[in-house]
């Protein structure tokens, strides 16, 4: 067998990003000339021609930096890099009839509004009751992607291209198709998406608009939950928010936020970061009195809003996207959920009431 150097990550680990695997080979001086996708079939485990061909069509495979046809003849010494949706194995997922808010759908994909505290994809100890269930029972042959639970089993996740945590409400594509899939994991991939977040965090902003910088990896100390890093450090990867102020509340803030990538919990670990956590973030300190007064008056009112807002304030709002397949351009909006709205009218009366003392 003609030896050749591979590098694989498994990507995905990210609420909002897409899911995919990503391949690098270089082609060593021995091997016999062949058709590119007859070459990855061999090369890369679990897949198919119709799957190569599909993310040569997309764009995903790329010979010495340039996008190749399936046709193209391998030569010793090309560079191939190659992007994947991941292929299921081992585990199934259990299809449950739980209601869905579908926004839009056609034959190619469907957009969701995702209600807050519903899991996106099972886990461990955790494998009932969540998104992925449901797109089981409502949506037939969906495409799939994979979640490691070990070295050896994955679990399946029909139709997911990409994910929000489970205690953030919003907006959420699903694939319909294989090619559909491909595409749409590419615009991720590509960062060509256009995604707007409405949060709720403590404090008063000093500028009505801004950028945070800095790379977001695991925590050193707390696997469980993200931390920021310096830009250009070995921790981490490049992260990129931009906000702007929508509303001032004084001691809250109602911002928009533009995701220029997708690192688990991003927005609620940038803002943690320059000192304005999500309001009732619990898993980054914002589920306590940050701002405002030390009176028990104004404690109980914040206790009453954490009360109707029991999560993290947090809502994918908008999505715009290029159509896998007739390449429109769509564009996706979805209502601030009842939690959120409950506890914007509770601050604009506070402010209105505070104005007539």
């Amino acid at each position: 067998m003609t030896e050749f150097e591979e590098e694989t990550d498994e990507l995905g680990g990210n609420d909002e990003q897409a899911l995919y695997e990503h391949h690098n080979i270089r082609i060593e001086k021995g091997q016999v000339t062949m058709r590119l996708d007859k070459f990855i079939m061999i090369r890369v485990a679990n897949t198919t021609r119709t799957k190569v061909q599909n993310a040569c069509d997309a764009g995903f495979v790329l010979v010495n930096g340039k996008p190749a046809k399936s046709s193209y003849k391998i030569k010793p010494l090309d560079e191939i890099s190659i992007v994947l949706t991941v292929p299921p194995r081992n585990v199934e997922v259990l299809p449950e009839n739980i209601p869905l808010d579908i926004t839009y759908e056609d034959d190619y994909l469907a957009v969701i509004n995702k209600k807050p505290g519903m899991v996106v994809h099972p886990g461990y100890g955790n494998y009932t009751g969540t998104l992925v269930n449901a797109l089981a029972f409502h949506f037939q042959n969906l495409p799939k992607t994979r979640t490691r639970l070990n070295n050896d089993q994955y679990l399946e996740r029909p139709g997911l291209v990409h994910r929000i945590d489970k205690n953030t409400s919003g907006i959420i594509i699903i694939a319909k198709t294989e090619l559909a899939m491909v595409r749409l994991a590419k615009d991720f991939f590509d960062r060509t998406m256009d995604r707007k977040y409405l949060a709720i965090c403590w404090g008063d902003l000093k500028q009505d608009t801004g950028t945070i910088v800095g790379n977001v990896g695991r925590d050193l100390k707390n696997r469980k939950v993200m931390a920021v890093f310096p830009e250009g450090s070995e921790h981490g990867k490049h992260a990129v928010t931009h906000y702007k102020v929508l509303e001032r509340f004084g001691y809250i803030t109602l911002v928009e936020c533009k995701l220029e990538t997708g690192r688990t919990h991003q927005i609620r670990v940038h803002f943690k970061s320059i000192g304005h956590p999500l309001f009732n973030d619990g898993e980054y300190g914002g589920d306590q009195v940050l701002k405002g007064l030390n009176t028990s008056k104004y404690k109980q009112f914040i206790q009453n809003c954490f009360d109707l807002l029991p999560r993290q304030a947090l809502h994918a709002k908008t999505l715009g996207i290029t159509h896998p397949i007739t390449k429109k351009k769509l564009f996706f909006d979805s209502e601030i959920p009842d939690d959120m709205q409950a506890v914007l009218a509770k601050w604009r009366k506070y402010m209105k009431d505070k104005e007539l003392e």
